[in-house]
């Protein structure tokens, strides 16, 4: 282990909800400083939920809740997807009866309970002087919550939805891009094969990033998003006639799982909520494929046309990061670093318009970053729009929309 000054005291680090490739890189570039700054690093496993189920008693074995990080392990880590710390989307700010850790079940009786003082007396009995989570608007709210709270919290966004507000870049988006894009082009094969619609289904629960982007590079004709109710026959005459305009007679469209028909509500596949009070999604790729096959004899002289429909799913979230999601993790965990020496915090670091930088973290929770339709998405057209690029940022989407 490197020179670890007991003075300088402990820095956590977390991830929390879905994981991303990327995450393990961030880790590593986190670790690595402090370690050679002089900061023990403790790993808090599970997200949020370690701080929950963590037992205050010396001889107890926390090993599933924490874990002291070297530079050896970080680094054995650092360039594979996923989260070797693990994740979970606990909320202890609401903490189901039927979660509360048995140590506490007598203390907390209500059918919902805020574990928060369980949680700063937590971060006390570890000796974590900062906090350091990364996640999305989920994770990152009860950052600042904790921050609100008077914890010295650093926050560093993920997401491959890319829709934490106030940056520019989650990491996690450009893999879950780059994935959705190369998986696009390999179906095409069958699609063009069976001369089909090609219907795929990606994440985004509220914003629709995920889809504009692959489509707007064109691995997709068409593409419908949450930002946008969309009229179900205007898509299958738009993909007929891509169709028809294509030699191989083949068209793709991306459906965002939150997307939602003209007069209809978002998919869910359960009935059962998160502890962030969301149900999982769904569904609508399904649906969107039978209604398309069922409207298709309408705009093909009287034949239906049939479909592939595939949901990417975790298929964009797993594996090894791509360059920008090894970049960008490293530059954030070093930007994480910077504040925390200079004794700054209650900051998140960000990527605004290609630069560096770090805002409030109360950003997190103050607005919601979505496509803006007006502005970038052709409600006729049901794709990305655009008039020109000219001082754009890298991704076209700011955290402004």
């Amino acid at each position: 282990m490197a020179n670890v000054d007991p003075k300088k005291g402990a820095i956590g680090i977390l991830t929390g909800g879905g994981d991303v490739p990327g995450l393990n890189p961030a880790i590593r570039a986190v670790t690595i400083r402090a370690l050679r700054e002089g900061y023990q690093v403790i790993g808090l496993r599970r997200g949020w939920a370690s701080l929950v189920d963590m037992v205050r008693e010396a001889d107890y074995d926390n090993s599933d809740n924490f874990q002291h990080l070297t530079e050896e392990e970080v680094n054995r880590w650092g360039r594979t997807g996923g989260t070797f710390l693990h994740t979970s989307r606990t909320n202890p700010g609401r903490v189901s009866q039927a979660n509360v850790p048995a140590h506490l079940q007598g203390s907390y009786t209500a059918p919902v309970n805020d574990l928060t003082a369980e949680v700063l007396k937590n971060l006390d009995w570890l000796g974590i002087d900062n906090l350091i989570p990364i996640g999305g608007d989920d994770t990152l709210s009860y950052g600042v919550r904790l921050h609100r709270e008077g914890v010295k919290v650093i926050a560093i966004p993920k997401t491959m939805d890319n829709d934490v507000p106030g940056t520019d870049y989650c990491i996690g988006f450009s893999t879950c891009v780059t994935r959705t894009i190369e998986m696009t082009n390999r179906l095409r094969t069958s699609a063009g094969s069976h001369e089909r619609l090609l219907v795929l289904e990606v994440f985004g629960r509220y914003a629709g990033f995920t889809a504009m982007l692959p489509t707007m590079a064109g691995a997709a004709n068409r593409c419908v998003i949450p930002e946008h109710k969309f009229n179900i026959e205007r898509l299958a005459e738009l993909l007929i006639t891509d169709r028809r305009k294509n030699p191989s007679r083949y068209s793709v469209v991306l459906i965002s799982e939150g997307a939602t028909f003209e007069g209809g509500e978002m998919i869910f596949s359960r009935d059962t909520a998160d502890a962030f009070g969301h149900r999982k999604l769904g569904g609508i790729g399904n649906l969107v494929s039978d209604k398309l096959k069922e409207l298709s004899p309408r705009y093909n002289n009287g034949k239906a046309v049939d479909t592939i429909n595939q949901n990417l799913g975790y298929l964009v979230r797993c594996g090894d990061p791509d360059a920008i999601d090894s970049i960008v993790p490293m530059a954030y965990g070093n930007l994480a670093l910077d504040l925390l020496l200079r004794g700054i915090h209650g900051r998140l670091v960000v990527l605004k318009n290609g630069r560096y930088s770090n805002v409030p973290i109360e950003t997190v929770v103050a607005s919601k970053k979505v496509v803006n339709v007006k502005e970038q998405y052709n409600t006729e057209r049901l794709r990305p729009y655009y008039k020109s690029f000219e001082d754009k940022p890298l991704f076209m989407m700011t955290s402004e929309g």
